[in-house]
């Protein structure tokens, strides 16, 4: 019987070893990571779903200053990464998925309020952008790994 170890479940085993990595890292994408036409197409549905939103949060009739102001705050979610890589990729993923704007947009509808709406539409658009550019949600192994594959100079 033969065993196949991988040099990622030996750095996953060793801790120390972390921090050593393949020689030809940058030639591969992260595991689990989106290549190729799917990672295209997942980049193009974020782009599309921007445009929706844009095209929605017009039709909500808020400011644009509304909108400047607040579509960067969901990467406040990355302060976390100066503790650690654990704790920013949590951080990141939980403000970075659609779920919570979906959620807002649900309690935004059944209370009436516009401002909640316009909220949960401008961080959806944030999380759109970020798909559209190739950010994906990130594993915790580096803050370059993503679902949508390695972003950065080693992409």
């Amino acid at each position: 019987m033969a065993i196949s170890i991988s040099y990622q479940s030996v750095l996953l085993g060793f801790p120390a070893l972390r921090r050593f990595t393949c020689p030809h890292r940058s030639k591969h994408p992260p595991i689990g990571a989106a290549t190729g036409v799917v990672r295209q197409t997942l980049r193009l549905e974020g782009l599309a779903m921007l445009a929706v939103l844009i095209a929605a949060y017009r039709a909500t009739g808020a400011g644009w200053a509304m909108f400047a102001a607040l579509f960067l705050a969901p990467d406040l979610a990355m302060l976390p990464y100066l503790k650690s890589k654990a704790a920013g990729a949590l951080a990141y993923n939980a403000a970075h998925n659609f779920v919570a704007p979906a959620a807002l947009s649900g309690i935004a509808a059944l209370s009436a309020n516009s401002t909640v709406l316009a909220i949960a539409i401008i961080w959806g658009a944030h999380i759109a952008f970020d798909r559209a550019l190739g950010y994906g949600l990130k594993y915790s192994a580096s803050f370059t790994d993503t679902h949508l594959g390695r972003i950065g100079r080693t992409a």
